[in-house]
C-alpha cells in the first residue's frame, strides 16, 4: 500500500547548541527511517522574547553539506527569506545546493517576518511584501535558466543569468498565508506550505486554508490541482524534555506510532500532499522513534 502523503522532518534550529556531527547524523537517520524529506530553517538572529540570544547556522551552508552526505531525501529551507541575499546571489545558491544534492532541492522561499534580524543586519524590513515581488519574479525566472533583466524599484538585472546552468527548472514552494505574496507567487510555485499555528495544527483547520489557496489560485488563473500542499505539523514525544513551548489554542501530535500515523492519514484526507514534522524534542531517537510511525503509514 502506498503511502498517503510524502512526510518530511524539520532538522533543529535554535532548540539548543547543535553542531554539524549532529545535524549529519540527524540527516542520516531521517533518511534511514523512511522520511522522505529533511528541512531546516533560514534564520539569522532570535532575541527580546524572554529567552537568550540564539542564532542557528546558515542555511544554504547546512543544506549543501547536508545534500552531500545523503542519498535519497529531498531537502530544503523551510523557508528561505528572500530579503536575505540579492536575487542574482539567492537563485545562485539554489541552483547550486540542486546541483549538490541530485535534483533534490526544493526552494522553499518566503517574505520573512523577523524584524529584529532584519534590524542587526541591515536587511530593509519596510515594504517588505514589495520588495518580495520583485525578488521572486526575478528569482524564479533564474532558476529556470532563463536571461533575466529587471529594472524595477528595488532589484536591478541586466541580462543575469545564472551559470554554469540549472540542470533542472528547480522546483519552488511558498511559505506564506498573505494574501499579497499568494496572489503574486501561486500563477508560478509547485507547492505552498503553511505552518501549524496558522491552521491550529488540526487536519480541519488545514482544510480551510487550503481551500483559500484554491480560490487565490483561481483567481490568478492556476489550475488550483497542479498546486501541492504541505503542512509543517507539531509532534511532541517527550514533555519532560519538551524544548519548545506549546502555542496556546491546539494541540500538538502525541501517542505511540499507530495515533501518530492516524493523525497524518488525516492530513492526508484534508489535502496535504505533505506533512512536515516539527519534532519536540527534535534528536536522533526521536527520529527512530517517528520512523515507527512512518511504518505504520505504510501499512
Amino acid at each position: 500500500m502506498s503511502r498517503p502523503l510524502r512526510v518530511g522532518v524539520q532538522l533543529p534550529e535554535v532548540e539548543r547548541d547543535v553542531r554539524w556531527p549532529e545535524y549529519r547524523a540527524l540527516a542520516r537517520v531521517a533518511e534511514e527511517v523512511g522520511f522522505d524529506s529533511v528541512w531546516v530553517g533560514d534564520h539569522l538572529l532570535y532575541r527580546g522574547d524572554g529567552r537568550s540570544e540564539r542564532g542557528p547556522w546558515d542555511a544554504w551552508v547546512l543544506l549543501s553539506a547536508i545534500a552531500a552526505v545523503t542519498e535519497r531525501v529531498r531537502l530544503g529551507p523551510l523557508v528561505a527569506c528572500a530579503a536575505f541575499h540579492r536575487p542574482g546571489t539567492l537563485a545562485r545558491l539554489a541552483v547550486g545546493v540542486d546541483e549538490v544534492s541530485g535534483g533534490r532541492f526544493v526552494f522553499g522561499i518566503g517574505v520573512g517576518w523577523n524584524e529584529t534580524e532584519f534590524r542587526a543586519f541591515g536587511v530593509p524590513f519596510a515594504e517588505r511584501v514589495a520588495r518580495f515581488e520583485e525578488a521572486f519574479d526575478a528569482v524564479r525566472r533564474l532558476v529556470a535558466g532563463e536571461h533575466v533583466t529587471v529594472a524595477g524599484r528595488f532589484v536591478a538585472l541586466r541580462d543575469a543569468v545564472v551559470l554554469p546552468p540549472p540542470a533542472r527548472r528547480v522546483p519552488l514552494m511558498i511559505g506564506s498565508s498573505g494574501e499579497r505574496v499568494l496572489t503574486a507567487t501561486l500563477a508560478h510555485v509547485d507547492a505552498w506550505n503553511a505552518w501549524f499555528d496558522l491552521f491550529g495544527n488540526s487536519p480541519e483547520g488545514f482544510a480551510k486554508e487550503t481551500a483559500k489557496v484554491d480560490g487565490l489560485a483561481e483567481r490568478v488563473g492556476r489550475e488550483p490541482a497542479k498546486i501541492e500542499r504541505s503542512a509543517c505539523v507539531l509532534v511532541v514525544l517527550d514533555r519532560s524534555t519538551a524544548e519548545r513551548a506549546t502555542p496556546d489554542g491546539f494541540a500538538a501530535l502525541e501517542g505511540g506510532a499507530d495515533a501518530i500515523a492516524g493523525e497524518l492519514r488525516g492530513f492526508a484526507d484534508a489535502g496535504a500532499d505533505e506533512a512536515i514534522l516539527v519534532v519536540d524534542p527534535i534528536t536522533e531517537r526521536s527520529i527512530r522513534t517517528l520512523g515507527e510511525a512512518l511504518a505504520a503509514l505504510d501499512a
